[in-house]
């Protein structure tokens, strides 16, 4: 909620650490629930879905608005694209495969605040944000299977590492938003670049075992 309001008053810095803390939160807060066995305490919550509902405001619909208030697609898209950003993920979220038993994702994982964040900081064409946005969208209903970063076992202490490392990069550029520091921002690529990377790799080996 206080990313909407940092967006709507247009300050765009504020909008962003509000995201990082959220993804901060969503990153730990499965750990420590299962650390101090919240479903033995409450038995009668689930959890997973109050963390998709949770997920879904703040990955989704936070994101979106910023989109359309701070004019990062041209305005006679801005509705449908964003559109496309919601409905798709709401089907992401929704499906029963959202997340597999071996610990990935099915369908690009809506982290459109990490999207959002890229397309304000690197100031590509309007039309271009729209595109990527929208191919994002689309990728949400391929089957691919994607990282879980914190429980994917396959080189997960070295994903966890780099995403710390990465997310390190994020946060100077926060503190330099009115004037990002190119380099840093374009190093931090590489870590989305691995992400895509090993999660293609884990798909396709896994596919043929699969299929066997």
């Amino acid at each position: 909620m206080l990313a909407l309001v940092a967006t709507v008053r247009g300050d765009a810095t504020t909008a962003f650490w509000w995201m990082a803390y959220t993804l901060f939160v969503d990153s730990i807060d499965g750990t420590l629930a299962r650390a101090v066995g919240v479903k033995q305490v409450v038995p009668f919550v689930d959890g997973s879905k109050l963390d998709d509902i949770v997920d879904y405001f703040t990955y989704v619909i936070v994101p979106a608005l910023f989109v359309i208030w701070m004019g990062l697609v041209p305005g006679a898209v801005a509705f449908p694209v964003t559109a496309l950003v919601v409905i798709a993920s709401g089907y992401g979220f929704a499906q029963a495969a959202a997340k597999t038993a071996d610990h990935f994702f099915t369908g690009f994982p809506s982290y459109w605040n990490v999207v959002v964040f890229y397309l304000y900081v690197l100031g590509w064409p309007l039309w271009l944000n729209a595109a990527v946005l929208t191919i994002l969208a689309i990728a949400v209903f391929v089957p691919l299977r994607y990282v879980y970063p914190s429980r994917t076992p396959t080189l997960r202490w070295l994903t966890i590492t780099l995403a710390c490392l990465w997310g390190a990069a994020i946060l100077w550029t926060f503190v330099h938003l009115n004037d990002p520091p190119r380099a840093v921002v374009l190093g931090s690529l590489l870590f989305p670049i691995y992400y895509v990377g090993l999660s293609l790799y884990l798909h396709f080996a896994k596919a043929p075992r699969q299929s066997g």
